[in-house]
């Protein structure tokens, strides 16, 4: 069930979503089975990268961090990343009848959309064993703009809304996603302020 849905989500989206909509997880069940799992690639991909391998800007040194501290990083971003998920699924519930949504009342379709959507940013969790950051930066902005482009091609499908709000609702789902990032961020400054800022070593 776990990988059938992420690799349909690359091969046949449309057909993807119309199980997905069929199957009405519950939002508990869906978290146990697939968020919790997926979204721990990149916080344990990351640890193993920055204690291991380290990384490098232009010419400066190997930069790494202590076992500590990356442990206590990558469990706050997997924390942020299961808050940010569930609170995405919320979001697209509470808009759902504003764009004439007829999903079912118990709203585990919204937090389903949010979750299989992430699919791609999920699995890009994997290019930070290779600890560039340019490199980085461009596998998670092709995963962003792919789960941007699962959540349009969702919405209708999934929460039964007419086609032609598609294009709004989605703009709204994207601008929740990026209040949630600048949340996430400006979380992080605030942590690293009170006791989890990175420890390096050489």
């Amino acid at each position: 069930m776990l990988l059938k849905h992420a690799f349909g989500l690359f091969t046949h989206p449309d057909a993807e979503w119309a199980t997905i909509r069929k199957e009405h997880e519950t939002p508990a069940h869906l978290y146990v089975s697939y968020v919790l799992i997926l979204a721990a690639i990149g916080p344990i991909c990351a640890y193993i990268s920055t204690t291991y391998f380290g990384w490098t800007v232009g010419s400066e040194r190997l930069i790494k961090l202590s076992n500590i501290s990356a442990i206590q990083l990558s469990v706050l971003t997997y924390i942020a990343i299961l808050v940010g998920v569930f609170a995405m699924g919320y979001a697209i519930d509470w808009m759902a009848k504003t764009y004439g949504s007829t999903s079912e009342a118990d709203k585990s379709n919204g937090m389903a959309l949010a979750a299989y959507a992430s699919t791609p940013l999920f699995l890009a969790g994997f290019a930070l064993l290779y600890p560039v950051p340019w490199f980085n930066g461009l596998v998670f902005l092709a995963a962003a703009a792919y789960a941007g482009y699962l959540i349009y091609d969702g919405l209708p499908i999934v929460l039964g809304i007419p086609k032609e709000q598609a294009v709004v609702y989605c703009g709204a789902v994207l601008t929740v996603a990026l209040v949630i990032l600048v949340c996430t961020r400006i979380g992080s400054v605030l942590i690293w302020n009170i006791g989890f800022a990175p420890q390096y070593v050489g």
